[in-house]
């Protein structure tokens, strides 16, 4: 689900919510040594996010932000905040080259260069917080 996230609607919040759960509290934030990744540089998109990356010339980059049941890759076009919600059972993590990580979602791929190893070790949180979350058996969904 790609979303516009600029601005704070109680429909789209809940939308969110449900698809991949509400923002970690303080406790499990501190234990988890956070939640966020520091800036990643996009470095290629599906169509549907790229029109979007096109309508301004500023640097594609984006953060992730990990939830309960999945992830949510935030970015910026024009003066909009753009959030792609991906649950974890939704989520396709492949690492390219050795500088680069995709992340898809059905249709939707964002690439991001991977090019120090603060980036390598949060898609390695990310993944251990995707595999510790994914249910047992496909049935479970």
């Amino acid at each position: 689900m790609l979303v516009n996230i600029s601005y704070n609607e109680p429909k789209i919040k809940g939308s969110i919510e449900e698809e991949v759960g509400k923002p970690f509290g303080l406790k499990d934030r501190w234990a988890m040594g956070g939640i966020g990744s520091g800036k990643l540089f996009i470095t290629g998109t599906s169509i549907d996010i790229h029109n979007l990356m096109i309508l301004d010339q500023n640097i594609n980059q984006c953060n992730i932000e990990l939830r309960p049941k999945g992830i949510i890759v935030h970015f910026r076009s024009l003066l909009e905040t753009y959030g792609l919600v991906i649950p974890y059972y939704k989520l396709k993590i492949y690492k390219g080259k050795a500088e680069e990580f995709s992340i898809y979602k059905d249709h939707s791929t964002i690439k991001v260069a991977a090019k120090n190893k603060s980036v390598h070790a949060f898609f390695r949180k990310m993944n251990d917080q995707k595999i510790k979350n994914m249910p047992p058996n496909i049935d479970d969904l």
